[in-house]
């Protein structure tokens, strides 16, 4: 029993019974917080590792030492607590060194909440599990085991945010004197709350994919685990290399660093937040005004606002910190009928891509987005029609077809539904430039200049949109995560299929407006000239005899 005292020896001892190989050297460093940590906690450990498995393990060695204690594991989603509680109970009735825990006739024993053998009488039991959204109050804890409170469903909005932050100020009343709260967890976002943690007294301690560089090492500061921090000393040449090869060789990271994207390995691999580098993510969701859109009138002229009055907090935000949809300032003029509408569409919706649609309408050289979004199911009779249904709601007059692939087999699949539901000019467009660079410099200058609304309802749709993905995936499809993480770096994004669909409508219009910008210099020059010989000739044969001639020919 006396070697039981460490929980790197009963962990081992876990792994052992679970046929798991041996704990690596970053789970034994994780289980050596635990057992030392403060009263006020987070670890922060790249996907994958095991750190719920850990931490369940540390509740079952909490109460072998103490039989009295109560724990609390708390999730985002009840399903998610519940399953921490159920693997708990499954060690307690299967280890034999645990056996004396196992419930008694007459105590708790559901998954949902259970007691262990000596535990006396109480309101509380050993272990409960609830969802951070259920009830915390009237529960009392001796450990809080906070445990992904974190997800996307939760955290997309500042409001959604805010109200997490909230939530989980309830721990403290549920917590009993010298008790302890640990929180585990991924950051989803750039806003993470894990965050704002240390200003309320929390230790965190990061555990990275993979050993970071000099930058990397400065933004994590203190946080990172001196393990990791101490081995950098000592050998310099760990840097981009596997901190846990155990697990995760540098082939698997590679591979999974191309499957979520730069940003998005750096949040689930690296917990890295730090990603809000103005110079690199060139598109920013405050050059946008937001407003609620008429399907055949717009404004004669929005004004763009940046003032915090005119911040949009309600809304998803997928974009970087410190970066808000905004209202306009106020709208001038009457409300006036579009000079015309234009649908996109990116054609992928193969394997995990999406196909990519939107709807770009204009007036007086304001650009408006009525319908963005994307679908998968690729050339599906279903998303044929839908598309369809889409342009005859906005009365589309002109669609373009990026052609990917198939030599226009996608167009030919849809211009016989087309033409039932809504006949409509279509012409097929074939790039060759880099697509990043191409989507952001026809993105750029548009946004910069503030001549791209968004009607409110594309924003609240892209967010419901992506809510049937898994979890860790779900911000990637979103296009306003899309907009705001792309940059001209080869392959910046995993998944780009709703932000293309999009900058191919407003190319369109940008070259619209070009042409017409054109034709108006080539009007305007004729018009000179016109006036110039007016003026020659009437200094050459005199201007009584001019006006009478220029009658005459009329």
């Amino acid at each position: 029993m006396n070697q039981l005292k460490d929980f790197r020896n009963f962990l081992y001892m876990c792994w052992k019974h679970l046929n798991l190989p041996d704990p690596t050297p970053v789970q034994y460093d994780m289980a050596d917080f635990l057992q030392n940590a403060p009263k006020r906690a987070v670890i922060e450990a790249f996907r994958g590792v095991g750190k719920s498995y850990i931490t369940s393990a540390f509740v079952c060695y909490k109460l072998l030492h103490d039989a009295q204690a109560k724990v609390l594991v708390v999730s985002a989603s009840k399903v998610r607590a519940d399953d921490f509680s159920t693997f708990t109970q499954r060690l307690i009735q299967e280890m034999p060194v645990l056996h004396h825990l196992r419930s008694r006739e007459g105590q708790r024993q559901s998954k949902i909440s259970f007691d262990v053998g000596p535990a006396k009488a109480s309101h509380s039991p050993s272990v409960k599990s609830v969802g951070i959204t259920g009830q915390l109050a009237g529960s009392r804890a001796d450990l809080i085991v906070a445990d992904d409170v974190e997800v996307p469903n939760n955290s997309m909005t500042q409001v959604m945010r805010d109200k997490l932050a909230e939530a989980v100020k309830e721990f403290d009343a549920v917590l009993k004197p010298d008790g302890m709260i640990v929180y585990l967890g991924t950051p989803q976002t750039e806003m993470s709350l894990y965050e704002t943690l240390p200003d309320r007294g929390y230790v965190t301690r990061i555990w990275p994919g993979r050993y970071p560089n000099q930058s990397q090492e400065i933004k994590y500061r203190e946080r990172l685990a001196p393990m990791i921090a101490e081995q950098l000393q000592k050998k310099e040449q760990l840097r981009g290399k596997p901190t846990d090869p155990d697990r995760f060789d540098d082939e698997d990271l590679m591979e999974r660093e191309l499957s979520y994207g730069r940003s998005g390995f750096a949040l689930q691999f690296m917990l890295d937040t730090s990603l809000s580098d103005a110079d690199r993510y060139p598109l920013k969701l405050s050059d946008l005004i937001v407003m609620s859109l008429d399907t055949d009138k717009a404004p004669e002229k929005p004004i763009w606002s940046r003032d915090p009055k005119d911040r949009l907090t309600d809304l998803p935000n997928a974009g970087l910190p410190g970066d808000f949809f905004h209202r306009p300032q106020e709208t001038i003029g009457d409300w006036l009928d579009y000079t015309g509408s234009v649908m996109s569409i990116d054609p992928s919706g193969r394997g995990k891509d999406e196909m990519g649609y939107s709807v770009v309408k204009m007036l007086n050289g304001i650009l408006y987005v009525l319908e963005c979004g994307g679908m998968q199911g690729g050339y599906d009779k279903k998303n044929l029609v839908t598309l369809s249904m889409i342009a005859k709601k906005h009365k589309v007059n002109y669609l373009i077809i990026e052609s990917n692939f198939g030599d226009g087999m996608f167009m030919e699949l849809l211009k016989p539904v087309l033409i039932k539901i809504h006949p409509v000019t279509i012409e097929e467009v074939r790039h060759s430039i880099q697509k990043e660079k191409r989507i952001i410099d026809t993105m750029e200058p548009v946004m910069n200049q503030h001549r791209l609304v968004f009607d409110q309802k594309v924003i609240e749709r892209d967010y419901k949109t992506v809510l049937d993905y898994p979890a860790e995936r779900q911000a990637k499809y979103m296009l306003f995560h899309q907009m705001t993480r792309i940059t001209r770096d080869k392959g910046a994004l995993v998944h780009d299929d709703r932000l293309d669909a999009l900058s191919i409508a407003v190319n369109y219009w940008v070259e619209q407006m070009a042409a017409d910008a054109d034709k108006k210099i080539v009007e305007r020059k004729n018009d000179m000239l016109d006036l110039e010989l007016e003026k020659f000739m009437a200094h050459v044969i005199g201007k009584e005899r001019f006006e009478t001639v220029e009658n005459t020919w009329m």
